[in-house]
């Protein structure tokens, strides 16, 4: 009998063991966060529409720059075609996986008051942000990392020569993709509206960021512009990552240039975020 009691015992100060550190884990911010990237994984894999611009329109999209690519004298520019098409397609992923969903997810839980509920709670505003984004932020890095592949076996496209460019260009995009979505599900009024209000961004970076016409190809003056575009910084260590092409005061530049970004977009998020619905 005491014998059994004792490991009753020992089964019950295991479970209280076991609860207790699972509480401690849901009571620090890295643990709230991962609570709630898991619930809204489990959300995003119900949408079937945001499912499908996330993980499938950004694989399809290249296809059309190889043949565009056909047409542009990349020779003369110092470009291949894997080099004009591998930071193109990771910044199709960045703008569709990244920017787009998100714009779609923080409005739709704003809409459902999900956002509220959880401000209510031990949920910090940037753990609440932080943890909504993960699963976007996730699917956009995979991808990149498959497109990366795909692009080495397919177009013959060599290891990165700079890497540390090509790194720091993904994780700039993945951070001012998500904090733009914030910015723009601040001006968006319904679900329905949320790819609408999310096609400026998105259009504007497609033919202006390097994604689909690399501006070394573009006339000076509309390069020097372009050079100014939210993404363009990404796309430009992106690229200058894998042709090793990029000197240090272009480097520099781009860094400047999407660090700022990312600080005007923070700013504007603690500006104009909505966590309420529009009254």
């Amino acid at each position: 009998m005491s014998g059994t009691a004792s490991t009753t015992r020992g089964t019950a100060g295991g479970t209280a063991g076991t609860e207790s550190a699972r509480n401690t884990a849901a009571s620090t911010p890295v643990g709230r966060m991962r609570a709630l990237a898991r619930a809204e994984l489990t959300l995003l894999g119900r949408s079937r529409g945001t499912l499908f611009a996330a993980l499938f329109v950004p694989l399809v999209l290249p296809l059309s720059l190889y043949s565009a690519a056909g047409e542009m004298d990349l020779d003369e520019v110092g470009l291949s075609i894997g080099a004009m098409i591998l930071p193109g397609a990771i910044g199709f992923s960045l703008l569709f996986a990244v920017y787009s969903a998100l714009v779609g997810v923080f409005v739709t839980r704003r809409e459902e008051l999900v956002l509220k509920r959880l401000r209510t709670g031990e949920l910090r505003d940037v753990e609440i942000l932080c943890g909504a984004s993960l699963p976007s932020l996730a699917t956009g890095l995979v991808q990149s990392l498959v497109l990366a592949v795909g692009c080495a076996l397919l177009l013959d496209v060599g290891a990165p020569q700079a890497v540390h460019l090509s790194v720091l260009g993904l994780l700039l995009g993945l951070v001012l993709c998500a904090a733009l979505a914030a910015v723009t599900s601040g001006f968006t009024r319904t679900t329905e509206s949320a790819q609408v209000t999310a096609m400026p961004v998105v259009m504007v970076s497609m033919l202006g960021s390097g994604m689909a016409v690399p501006l070394e190809v573009l006339p000076d003056r509309l390069a020097s512009f372009c050079e100014l575009l939210p993404l363009t910084p990404a796309v430009t260590l992106l690229r200058g990552g894998f042709t090793g092409n990029l000197s240090a005061s272009e480097t520099l530049f781009a860094v400047a240039t999407g660090v700022a970004w990312v600080l005007l977009a923070v700013f504007a998020v603690r500006r104009w975020f909505r966590w309420e619905p529009r009254r």
